[in-house]
């Protein structure tokens, strides 16, 4: 089947899976129920709406660049009572880029990238503080998830590619495929959007990497034990 490929970059990403009361944490890469709502979002579906049909594509993600966790500690005054409401700690992911994949039905990939190409709603990484930084679509490939995942060109920046070595591993999660068994259970497959019975259930994921050469990557440097001691 062919696949979308998307692009999640942008100064601030925060993308919440057990998030509880006054700390509001980050996965290390995109959701499935993030993504899942970021779609809806561009196709215009009220919270309220089933997105059961987008749940059923596949779905996987590489992370391309590793930036840091940014900690965002808030105050927050009720605009009704004038009093204050309990402080936060929100987390973000700052300087990275992920490349997502979505596979399924061509029909229903070209509606997506439309969508995504001119959004109803605005769309954002994560949280509404987390819009994107570059166009989301790079369109779609003939090629399933899995290989598109392993051949998709690489959308590090080049300031991030001269300061890691000449050979870097990308990771990547993805959904099962038939007869595969799970490395990791994540609760954010989406059932409900709907503020009064949000709701998620379990996704089982498998953790795979591809090897990519940096040509602008720092070359290991030799190591001379003797060096101090005045080349005695």
């Amino acid at each position: 089947m062919p696949t979308l490929v998307m692009r999640l970059s942008g100064p601030l990403q925060s993308w919440g899976v057990d998030s509880r009361f006054v700390n509001r944490s980050t996965a290390s890469s995109p959701t499935k129920s993030g993504v899942i709502g970021l779609l809806a979002a561009a196709q215009g579906r009220p919270r309220e709406e089933s997105v059961a049909d987008l749940v059923q594509l596949r779905f996987g993600v590489r992370t391309d660049q590793v930036g840091s966790v940014l900690r965002d500690f808030q105050t927050e005054i009720d605009w009704r009572t004038g009093k204050a409401k309990p402080l936060t700690n929100r987390y973000y992911l700052q300087d990275y880029r992920f490349i997502v994949g979505i596979e399924g039905a061509l029909d229903v990939l070209e509606g997506l990238e439309q969508a995504l190409h001119t959004p109803v709603f605005p769309l954002y990484l994560g949280r509404r503080s987390c819009p994107p930084g570059e166009r989301i679509s790079l369109g779609i490939v003939d090629t399933d998830l899995e290989a598109t995942l392993h051949s998709q060109g690489w959308i590090a920046a080049d300031w991030y590619r001269k300061k890691i070595s000449t050979q870097v591993h990308l990771p990547i999660s993805r959904d099962l495929l038939d007869g595969e068994l799970a490395d990791e259970l994540l609760r954010d497959q989406p059932q409900s959007f709907d503020p009064k019975e949000r709701s998620y259930g379990l996704r089982a994921v498998r953790h795979d990497w591809v090897t990519i050469e940096n040509s602008l990557g720092r070359k290991p440097q030799e190591h001379d034990p003797f060096e101090l001691l005045g080349g005695v």
